[in-house]
């Protein structure tokens, strides 16, 4: 109850009301239309949920499971879900990081060297960066041990090959976490590395899906040859 009511009153402080003229709660606005009309609202939205991100960040909720050792709050889930809760009331979001903040940043901090923690974990939580996830595959689904996509040691980097899909936001983020396979001759829940991943590498390419609701939120992605740094493996 304390926490609530601290958090509700930051909120009310700092945060737009729910459906005032600046709410971007809804991802896109609900947005239809052309590609180029879609990839303005979800440029236009992910710029709004970073700069809430770095106000969540200056005012000391960022990451709110996180370790104070890594800027975030040290707070349990239960207190995670009540600012989620107090946050939906107003026309704010943050939903931009939800692969970074809650998938990325975990796995980092629990497997990451300190390079990679001093690097990527700081700009996740200011809303510097956004995350995507490079897991699923048109021939594995969600299963990911039917992966294909594959990565080989070249001295001091890999090269990566394959095919993801289902990518949110593919198209606005700055880094990914891939997971490829670099042991064939492992049972296939084994063998496979996590890698992270600058989007803007080449040989990455992005291609939107149009979904039924003329929505583009969903990606294929492509990998051809892709240079992904040794220092980039997680773990």
């Amino acid at each position: 109850a304390a926490l609530r009511a601290e958090a509700r009153a930051w909120l009310d402080a700092h945060a737009a009301p729910k459906g005032g003229p600046d709410d971007f709660s809804s991802a896109y606005g609900g947005h239809l239309g052309t590609l180029a009309d879609f990839e303005a609202a979800e440029s236009a939205w992910v710029a709004k949920c970073k700069g809430w991100q770095n106000q969540l960040y200056r005012g000391g909720w960022a990451g709110i499971t996180w370790p104070k050792a890594y800027g975030g709050r040290g707070g349990t889930s239960l207190e995670e879900a009540v600012f989620a809760e107090e946050q939906s009331r107003y026309g704010v979001s943050n939903g931009a990081f939800a692969v970074g903040i809650g998938m990325a940043g975990p796995t980092i901090i629990g497997h990451g060297t300190d390079d990679q923690k001093e690097r990527y974990l700081d700009a996740m939580l200011r809303g510097d960066e956004v995350w995507c996830q490079l897991f699923s595959e048109p021939g594995a689904g969600s299963d990911l041990a039917g992966l294909a996509t594959k990565a080989v040691r070249d001295g001091d980097q890999w090269v990566v090959d394959g095919q993801k899909v289902w990518t949110s936001g593919a198209r606005q983020s700055d880094w990914a976490i891939l997971l490829a396979r670099t042991d064939p001759d492992q049972p296939k829940h084994r063998g496979i590395t996590f890698f992270l991943v600058d989007m803007r590498t080449p040989g990455i390419d992005v291609r939107p899906l149009r979904q039924i609701s003329g929505a583009y939120h969903f990606n294929e992605v492509f990998l051809t040859d892709v240079a992904v740094p040794h220092a980039n493996v997680v773990g």
